[in-house]
């Protein structure tokens, strides 16, 4: 009997999102669905990865791995037509790796695959260069984008024009687990109109470059997830030398608070997660007289900031947000203004609603008319949904007068109160008018953002496939934890490195300029986890790609994913394929002070440095007390040299170190330098 691995998928699906978790074992390919138990007198004679299948792409010149599951003790026999073959036997558990060695690139190939009297083969199959995309949602995000806010630049030429059949692309579904699998959901697709406004854009200008210049097949492996922390792409032996998420980790595989979090949510009312804008729109969850007030059970929460705690625990789900304010002049209408509700966020005045958006990222500014005002107390309330990540309010928050210079802040102590969790897919109902708080467990809950659950389900299933290389696209919700990603981010790349057991070249986009905190430099971090990516460059076989000069401050998804695509290509063409080019922008290496003046040498300047054309900015220098001014800076050769009247004894050197940092220095070849601390 013969079984292809992919028919198997939907049941572990489906089980995962009911939150049936299978136990898993260490071993690559034991793993079995709880649900549909499979006797050793029953093993199939052959179960494929579901990552071998027609399409597929397999790294040139190399000894490709496949593997799978089949009778234990037993061969299994690989062979491919370009005239070389490779045999394995299962051990065991029924587990096989084959090594099969390639040709030089080209395609399209056939792969054959026999065991105990069954075989399996593999069309259209393309031998040429393989590199593993993941990420958070800048990786995510489609060659189509995400309308009608987050967009690609020249996306319907892209998609017009996409005709590649050298080019393919496999992308692993979004899924979870506390334990490793080896399951996954994904199938290859051929770029063509049809298929690339669903690739991955950055993965996608990736490959498409370096099919133009290499000439041959390239496949993609797509497997990323917005919104999520490198943590939970790391594997949870790995994280346990960090020792930051041992307390994480011990909850997760604790069977004991698994039953307890099920008892906390059995007795409770449920609703469905909407699918859609409208569905969203019209979202109830017995909440309808919310909005004229607040419970006598809501705590109080400072806004702008985090509102997405039950107790001292962070929860996904929906809250209502409280605030009594007073108005004197009511002959006008107001503007409420609003910075951004991170998700999804519906708003009221005195019991009727004003206006709501969907966006994390979106400015809020809704008319409120004079006939819903009364003179002195006026109730604002907000139902605020949190459907992932950081639940959050940004500033500023205020009411403006259309007709004077009136401008009421929103922003201070408000009320909060929890409506609704969202755990394993939906929402489960909580009473307004019952206390919560310390009655709640600590929630066992199938979140993206828990340590090792992505690395676990859309990472460990591909190993060991033979890859070229990784590149990633990530650190986005990372910001804020500067410092622990500094030791982090390496741990996660070592560790896939470890898992394949290969040094394998590993190449980084750095996050893109973006004001995270409303505007107010005091708050800005962003620039601190860019050092962090640029410190992993101490990492052999790493590269960065430098968004400085293509980022958006008002949006956290740029839309030129074009160069950022073409610029991991170039890291590889340099440092993989021989090509005589220069791929990096400037980054610092060291600093030298002279005097009044600092001079900095930089690493990647390619044939020489230069400036914007509107000249050098973003340069400060700080003495012994620590405290940075703007600095004065010039190109001097191949290095900068900075100085500051105010500094007669300078000590450390700063550049773009802002949220929103502007890119003013490059190289001549147009790459621009990373923003960087000396120190």
């Amino acid at each position: 009997m013969l079984v292809i691995y992919k028919h198997s998928i939907s049941i572990v699906c489906i089980a995962l999102c009911i939150g049936l978790l299978s136990s898993c074992s260490s071993s690559k390919l034991q793993q079995q669905v709880e649900t549909a138990p499979i006797e050793a007198n029953n093993i199939p004679d052959l179960v494929l990865s579901p990552i071998f299948s027609d399409h597929m792409v397999l790294q040139r010149d190399d000894y490709a791995a496949l593997f799978g599951k089949g009778k234990p003790h037993s061969p299994v026999e690989v062979s491919g037509s370009w005239g070389k073959s490779a045999r394995s036997f299962t051990d065991d558990t029924g587990e096989w790796v084959a090594k099969l060695k390639t040709t030089s690139a080209g395609g399209p190939h056939m792969v054959t695959i026999s065991h105990e009297g069954s075989s399996t083969t593999l069309t259209d199959v393309m031998v040429g260069e393989v590199w593993l995309g993941s990420g958070q949602s800048n990786m995510e995000m489609p060659v189509k984008g995400w309308p009608p806010n987050d967009l690609i630049d020249n996306s319907a030429e892209e998609i017009t024009n996409g005709t590649y059949p050298g080019i393919r692309m496999i992308t692993v579904k979004r899924n979870m687990s506390a334990q490793p699998m080896i399951d996954y959901t994904g199938q290859w697709q051929v770029a063509s109109p049809a298929t690339v406004g669903d690739f991955s854009a950055t993965a996608y200008f990736f490959a498409k470059r370096l099919h133009q210049e290499l000439g041959i097949p390239v496949g993609i492996i797509h497997s990323s997830w917005g919104g999520t922390v490198a943590e939970a792409w790391t594997s949870a032996a790995k994280l346990k030398t960090l020792g930051d998420f041992d307390n994480a980790l011990a909850t997760l595989s604790n069977p004991t608070s698994e039953a307890v979090t099920k008892a906390w949510f059995a007795d409770k009312a449920t609703s469905p997660i909407p699918s859609n804008r409208d569905e969203w729109d019209n979202l109830t969850l017995n909440d309808v007289d919310a909005a004229k007030g607040a419970s006598q059970y809501a705590s109080s929460v400072a806004l702008p900031g985090r509102f997405d705690f039950i107790d001292k625990s962070d929860i996904d789900g929906a809250f209502w947000l409280h605030k009594e304010i007073k108005i004197d002049d009511v002959s006008a209408d107001y503007t409420l203004l609003i910075e951004a509700v991170d998700d999804i966020e519906s708003t009221y005045v005195n019991g009727k609603k004003v206006g709501g958006v969907q966006g994390h990222n979106v400015p809020r500014s809704f008319t409120v008319p004079k006939s819903l005002l009364k003179k002195g107390t006026n109730t604002i309330a907000i139902r605020a949904i949190d459907t992932g990540g950081p639940g959050s309010v940004s500033a500023p928050m205020e009411l403006v007068s259309s007709s004077s210079d009136t401008r009421i802040s929103l922003e201070g102590d408000w009320q909060s109160s929890t409506v609704a969790e969202i755990y394993q897919g939906q929402f489960y109902l909580y009473d307004m008018n019952a206390p919560i708080g310390r009655n709640r467990p600590n929630v066992i809950k199938q979140n993206p953002n828990n340590p090792s659950v992505l690395f676990n389900a859309m990472i460990n299933p591909l190993i060991p496939y033979t890859i070229k290389g990784a590149i990633w696209y990530q650190g986005e919700s990372n910001v804020g934890r500067d410092m622990q990603y500094r030791r982090l981010f390496p741990a996660m790349i070592t560790d896939w490195r470890e898992r394949w057991g290969d040094d394998f070249p590993f190449y980084f986009v750095q996050i893109a300029p973006y004001q995270y905190h409303g505007g107010d430099v005091k708050n800005d971090q962003s620039q601190k986890l860019r050092e962090a990516q640029r410190r992993s460059l101490a990492l052999d076989k790493t590269g960065m790609v430098v968004t400085m000069d293509i980022g958006n401050f008002t949006n956290i998804h740029p839309g030129n994913k074009a160069d950022v695509g073409k610029r991991l290509a170039g890291l590889a063409l340099a440092n993989d394929y021989g090509k005589d080019i220069v791929a990096s922008g400037p980054t610092y290496k060291s600093k030298q002070v002279e005097g009044k003046t600092i001079v900095i040498d930089f690493d990647h300047v390619g044939s020489g440095l230069q400036a914007a054309a509107d000249g050098l900015s973003g340069f400060e220098i700080a003495g012994d007390n620590g405290k940075f001014v703007e600095a004065i800076a010039k190109i001097v050769g191949n290095q900068i040299v900075v100085s500051a009247d105010r500094i007669d004894d300078p000590k450390e050197v700063r550049y773009a170190w802002r949220d929103h940092g502007v890119a003013t220095l490059f190289n001549m070849e147009g790459l621009p330098a990373s923003s960087f601390r000396s120190f």
